[in-house]
This record gives structure tokens, sequence and C-alpha cells, in this order.
């Protein structure tokens, strides 16, 4: 048996919803904690299942991790042992390609099973390789294992091809016990990269540049245990504040860094969404007229990819032809062919989709073929009339904190029926 949700498309939304603490900075920060000669308390993690997943690789190195009340995680590292990562949460989780970098920095060896997660399209990992490269790792692929190993490692300038968040982030944790400095050129900006820095730096590191597309590491012999509060998701919120402009009749969206989405609320009001924004919330209020937009996700403190599905729900319902150009993931579209199942018109031509409004929508059957696919369809469906059925939720769960419990304290009528598989 499996999940599907279910969802009565044409209540309004009313009231507030609380943002859960940042999925892609939590997946980072957990295998960066292993650093740490001592405990890890980490405030604000979500409840989503790539954090089980985490949990389960961490156990398998014999570190002790604490769920403490609703949020908190102790996690710590002290009887912990450098074990072939084999297990099948690894295969399932792409983010724990993080434990190469954490676990190269810290043994100077690491032996991994390649990671999966969300397909969207070729997420080659060789810009991570050759970052472990420059500072003096072998690296040795066999049967579908990776082996890094490094007599020392020194820093050294590493300029990376593309602003990736994944390679930037793992040759951060690789560079912290590097004899030296390391300069990492062209380095990704995102919010999460700056959490765990901060992190890093609670702990005993030397980072600067965090923000910056440049960040030096100057190497440390030990790191020690710290507190840390995870950020606000600004995907979630972003997703929040989305559902808001297509469902809401007053809606507010609280414990979110505005400056973390100016992209996306300076478009908003492109469309003609009818907010407010506040230190650390935004109040929308639904009943205007929306305008097509024209959108192009671009890296951080552009657009997010991972918020081009939920706005293209959201396009359906604007008056105009809106078009969506994805720059970081060109192949990222599945989503139109659900939302063609449900009546809206939008012509694909990758790495573009030009969007037809505005459209009814209807409940049918569809499937959640990733995580953000999933968020859009759940828009779709609160708005669409008669009941959508979403298949394949546990692509949601990955990385949405209790999406259908927040979404009913809003009023809508969300539900989890079982399946056949």
């Amino acid at each position: 048996m499996k999940d599907v949700i279910r969802i009565e498309g044409g209540r309004k939304l009313n009231g507030t919803v609380r943002v859960s603490g940042a999925k892609n900075a939590t997946v980072a920060l957990i295998p960066a904690s292993i650093l740490a000669s001592g405990p890890v308390t980490i405030v604000g993690v979500p409840n989503i299942s790539d954090v089980k997943s985490l949990s389960t690789i961490l156990q398998e190195l014999k570190v002790d991790v604490i769920q403490k009340g609703e949020d908190h995680l102790v996690i710590d590292p002290t009887h912990m042992e450098n074990i072939t990562l084999d297990h099948p949460a690894v295969t399932k989780l792409r983010a724990s390609y993080y434990f190469m970098g954490a676990l190269l920095g810290k043994y100077k060896k690491v032996k991994i099973r390649m990671s999966g997660g969300c397909y969207l399209g070729p997420r080659p990992i060789d810009l991570h390789l050759k970052g472990f490269e420059a500072l003096g790792a072998t690296v040795k692929y066999e049967q579908g294992y990776y082996t890094l190993e490094a007599k020392e490692l020194v820093g050294t300038k590493i300029f990376l091809d593309f602003a990736s968040v994944g390679a930037t982030i793992n040759i951060l944790m690789a560079a912290v016990f590097a004899k030296g400095r390391t300069t990492i050129e062209n380095a990704a900006k995102e919010p999460e990269i700056i959490d765990v820095v901060t992190l890093l730096n609670k702990m005993g590191a030397k980072i600067r540049g965090a923000g910056t597309n440049v960040i030096t590491i100057d190497g440390v012999t030990e790191l020690s245990g710290c507190f840390h509060e995870i950020i606000p998701d600004r995907i979630e919120a972003g997703t929040f504040i989305i559902i808001a402009a297509a469902a809401a009749e007053h809606m507010v969206v609280e414990n979110i860094i505005p400056q973390h989405l100016e992209a996306l609320l300076s478009k908003l009001q492109e469309m003609d969404v009818d907010m407010d924004v506040q230190v650390d919330r935004v109040t929308i209020r639904g009943g205007r007229q929306l305008k097509a937009i024209d959108v192009k996700t671009l890296p951080y403190p552009g657009l997010a990819t991972d918020l081009q599905a939920p706005l293209t729900t959201l396009m359906t319902q604007a008056y105009g032809e809106s078009t969506v150009t994805e720059t970081i993931y060109p192949q990222r579209f599945k989503h139109c062919d659900e939302l063609g199942k449900m009546g809206a018109r939008i012509d694909v031509n990758m790495p573009s989709a030009v969007i037809h409004g505005p459209t009814k929508l209807y409940g049918v059957d569809v499937t959640a073929t990733d995580l953000r696919c999933g968020a859009s369809l759940v828009i779709a469906g609160l708005i669409g009339d008669g009941i959508t059925t979403i298949d394949e939720v546990y692509h949601i769960d990955r990385g949405y904190d209790n999406l259908d419990g927040k979404l009913k304290n809003l009023g809508a009528n969300i539900w989890r029926d079982q399946i056949e598989e």
C-alpha cells in the first residue's frame, strides 16, 4: 500500500502559516556536523523524509542522533567510525554526497555508493570531484562506488566552472582541515551556503566570504560541538506565498527572510498580487485579476529553479501568455504534462514553456514526478474543480514539512488515502 494525497478544490484559504527550517540547508548541516569532535545541536530541523534518511546514514557511521522535541536534533560524532557507505538511504538521497566532503576532510578517506534523489536531468558531481582532486585527493570509481583518498589535503585555489551549491559546500567541508588556505572562486552565493559556513565557523572553522563569489578557508586542526538554528526555508516560503496568491482570501506567511525571496516577490508584484511584505512575514489578499509575466530561473539571487514549477501553476490563472525559461535544469518541465491533464494549456519547448491563461483546472489523477512538481500539483488541486488525486507523494514528503497539515489549518479540504501499489 502507498499514500496518495486527495484535494477537493475551490475552497478559499485563510489564516497564518509558519515556515519550517530550510531543507536545502538542513541536508548539508547534518553531514557538516560530523566534522566536530563533540555534540552539535541543530534547532529548526524540518520533519521531512530526507532528514530521516540522513539520520539513518549517521547511525550507520556510529554517530549518536538524538531527537529532542519537535525540531531539535543532537548529533554526537564522539564514537564515529568511517565505514563504507552503501546503505539504501545513501542511494535514495542525493544530498548524501555531502558525506564525501565531510568524511574526506575528517578521515582523508571515504568510500560511498553514488547518491540518488529527484531526477531533474543530468546533475554530474564532476565539479565536486575536481575540487577534491585539487586539494590532493585521488578519486576512483568502481562498480558503483566512489573511493576518495589523500595522504594529506593541502589548500589551493579552486575555480568552479559553474556556481554549484553542492560543489561549493562539499569543497568547503573537505577544505576545513586542509593545510593552509583554500580559495573557492565562482562560489555559489545561496543563503543555505551562508548557513553552513555559520555552523562551521561556530565550530571553530576559519571561513570568510560566504554569500560572495569568493570564499576563503584557512585550515584548522580541530572543530568542536556547538548550537545552531537553521534559517527558514525560502522555497517552502515561496511555495506558500504562491499558494496564497492562487487560492487565498487573506493569508499570512510567517518566519521568512524577505531578502531571500526578492526575485519571487518582485515577479508577483508584476503579476499584480495584492501583498504586504514585512520584516519576517508576507500578508497576501486574493481577489485581483493576475497579469501574465515572463520569468527566467537563475542562480541566487535570481529566481530559484525550485519555485519554477509552483509558479507555472499560478501562471495558468493569469491573463495573457506567460513564459518560463529554465536555465538551471533545462529538462525540468515534467509538471507541465501533469498540469496539462488538469486542463492547463502549456507549450513546452525546452528550455522554455509558454503558459496560456487563464484556464480552468479540473481535478483528475496526476503523479508527482519530483518534489517541486508535487508542490505545483497541490496548488493546482487547491484551485481546480472537483477532486485531484496525487500519486508518488513520497517526493513531496522529502522536502515539505507537514504540507497537508499546514494546508488543512488554512481551510483546505486535503487528506491522504492508501491505495494498492
